[in-house]
Order: C-alpha cells, then sequence, then structure tokens
C-alpha cells in the first residue's frame, strides 16, 4: 500500500475554497493512485490524513467485515456495503467464513447490475488487501481507500451502519440457525433502505 505525504497549503493555491479544496483533493487521488498502484492514503505534513467525502451516489462506497455467533456459539462473519452518499446498503453477505474471493464476487454482481464506484473504502483486513482483490479493482479502475490501521473513525459512514445493525437486530435477536441469521438480516437490510432512507437517497432499490 502508498502513503503520499504532502504539504498540501504550501504550493496549492485556493485552498481556502471549499469548492476548489474539493475539486484539488479529487485531483490528488487520482495522481496518487497511479503512483501507489491504486491503493493510497494523502497525509499531510502534520500527521493527519484526508478523507475523500463522497458527493454524489457512486462516488464512494466502504465495505467492512462484521463477526456474530449463532444459539450454539459458533461464530459467523457478516459482509456490509453501503454507497457512503446515499447511505444505502448495497448487499449483506452472511456466512461462516468470508474470504477475498467472496468479496470480489459480491462486487462482481454488485458492478453488473449497479455499475462501478470511482472509490471503495476500507480497512486493512486481508479480505480487502488481498493481492487478487487490489488487482482486480485496479483493472476496473475502481481506486481502493484504505484507512490507517486502528483508525475506525476513519471509516465512518460504515461504521455507524453497522453500530445500527448490531444495536437494532445483532444484539437482540438470538440466531438458532446459520439461516434463520440470513433470512432476519436480510429483512432488515430491506427495512433500512426502504422504510426509513435516508434524507440524501433516491435510489433504486436491490
Amino acid at each position: 500500500m502508498g502513503s503520499i505525504n504532502i504539504s498540501l497549503l504550501a504550493w496549492l493555491p485556493g485552498l481556502d475554497d471549499v469548492d476548489n479544496k474539493s475539486i484539488v483533493f479529487e485531483k490528488l487521488f487520482t495522481m496518487a493512485r497511479q503512483l501507489t498502484g491504486g491503493i493510497l492514503t494523502l497525509c499531510l505534513n502534520n500527521g493527519s490524513c484526508i478523507r475523500l467525502r463522497p458527493e454524489y451516489k457512486d462516488h464512494v462506497w466502504s465495505y467492512d467485515l462484521m463477526m456474530a455467533r449463532t444459539a450454539e456459539g459458533k461464530a459467523f462473519r457478516i459482509l456490509t456495503l453501503i454507497d457512503e452518499y446515499t447511505r444505502e446498503c448495497l448487499t449483506i453477505l452472511t456466512q461462516r467464513r468470508i474470504t477475498s474471493q467472496d468479496v470480489i464476487e459480491q462486487l462482481f454482481y454488485l458492478f453488473i447490475f449497479r455499475g462501478t464506484p470511482e472509490y471503495i473504502r476500507s480497512d486493512n483486513g486481508p479480505e480487502f488487501t488481498a493481492k487478487a482483490v487490489r488487482k482486480w479493482l485496479n483493472d476496473l479502475e475502481v481506486t481502493t481507500l484504505f484507512i490507517e490501521p486502528g483508525s475506525p473513525w476513519e471509516n465512518g459512514y460504515i461504521e455507524s451502519f453497522n453500530g445500527k445493525l448490531r444495536d437494532e437486530l445483532l444484539n437482540r435477536e438470538i440466531f438458532t440457525t446459520l439461516t434463520e441469521a440470513k433470512i432476519l438480516i436480510e429483512q432488515w437490510r430491506k427495512e433500512y433502505n426502504q422504510v426509513r432512507p435516508h434524507s440524501t437517497q433516491d435510489f433504486g432499490i436491490f
């Protein structure tokens, strides 16, 4: 993964203008993507990192992994993926084990039926940083944005979504089987998208 440290204020004009700042940051991410093989973190000289903010539908997606357990104590994993601008939950995959190939398959389905995002944000979990995932996304010109290790607040949109999922469902239900967990989690996802959409949402529901 690449990390580019730059002093923006030292050499880029017009950064006091919010609109100009957004345009400049977008160009910086585009340039840095080519220098780092599509994997980048842009940082200021004071150590703080620039977090690209979503500005329209399919601009930035983010995904993450969660863990829960069925009644007998056996763990299962949950892959969540959202559009950061609309807050729509695009998919939730629930399985005992989730690999980098599972990540690619979920993205493949979404890319066919919805199209590709410009950026996709995640933590540094091996399912997301695997060479096969990075190369596949890079070939499709989707820029991967990896947050700094130990900094979940840099992935705030998906963290907020995961918190709702855990508080409203995972912590309240006892899943007797994995199949039951899959059904209830998918029902919750549809309710989240259809019954109480975020104010910025304007999309067709999957």
